[in-house]
């Protein structure tokens, strides 16, 4: 799984995102696998993720999306995922993904020595590790890091720069509150990556520290370099 490694900002902000995904393989889990998927689903709601979706139905944060309808019309061969904010919470969630023993590829996005320290502690390995390589190519059409720190929450891109800079705008000028903000952003991305809570912080810190300081990317054919 690569869209959800590309997600930026400070090192402090990134400890409390965390996506959590099943994935099938042709051929191999992936007949049979939608009840597997629905108990991946319920251990994962039990601990009350920030966001949890199914890519071929969507957000549970869609208005038209419940929980209980979400699970009774799974399919074989969907993603699910569920974002936490805490590794605590994700490391309980671990354990009792480790106990029902589905049969399912399990993929976890997020700091990468959390993650690492959170499989030590359940006594597992982690099979294998990818890491983002930055963003390539013009750099100058990229907008300010703020709006990237939003926009890069949701791996498909579909929480766009001017409805995330709409947004910031109207909780700079009070016509809605951070989380208000934050939930109709989350609205835009469909599998259910998107992580509100955070996204109510970095509103909540632009209050207090100012909006939108940073400049945009300078125009580049090289490697940029992502904020810590």
């Amino acid at each position: 799984m690569t869209n959800t490694l590309h997600r930026q900002g400070e090192m402090e902000s990134l400890k409390h995102d965390y996506i959590i995904f099943a994935h099938t393989a042709k051929g191999k889990n992936r007949e049979g696998s939608a009840e597997k998927n629905r108990e991946f689903m319920r251990i994962c709601q039990k601990y009350h993720p920030v966001n949890m979706g199914d890519v071929k139905q969507g957000s549970v944060l869609h208005d038209d999306i419940e929980f209980q309808s979400l699970l009774a019309t799974m399919e074989d061969g969907t993603v699910a995922a569920a974002v936490f904010t805490d590794i605590d919470t994700l490391q309980k969630v671990v354990e009792d993904l480790i106990r029902a023993d589905l049969g399912l590829c399990i993929n976890i996005s997020g700091l990468l020595d959390e993650v690492r320290k959170c499989c030590r502690r359940v006594g597992i390995t982690r099979h294998s590790a990818e890491h983002s390589l930055g963003v390539w190519g013009a750099l100058d059409r990229l907008p300010e890091r703020e709006v990237m720190e939003f926009n890069t929450m949701c791996g498909h891109g579909m929480v766009s720069f001017n409805l995330i800079r709409k947004m910031i705008e109207q909780v700079r000028l009070r016509r809605m509150t951070p989380k208000q903000a934050a939930g109709m952003m989350a609205k835009c991305c469909e599998c259910g990556a998107f992580n509100p809570a955070r996204a109510e912080a970095l509103l909540e810190r632009m209050r207090s520290r100012g909006f939108l300081h940073s400049e945009k990317r300078a125009s580049s054919h090289g490697l940029a370099t992502l904020p810590e």
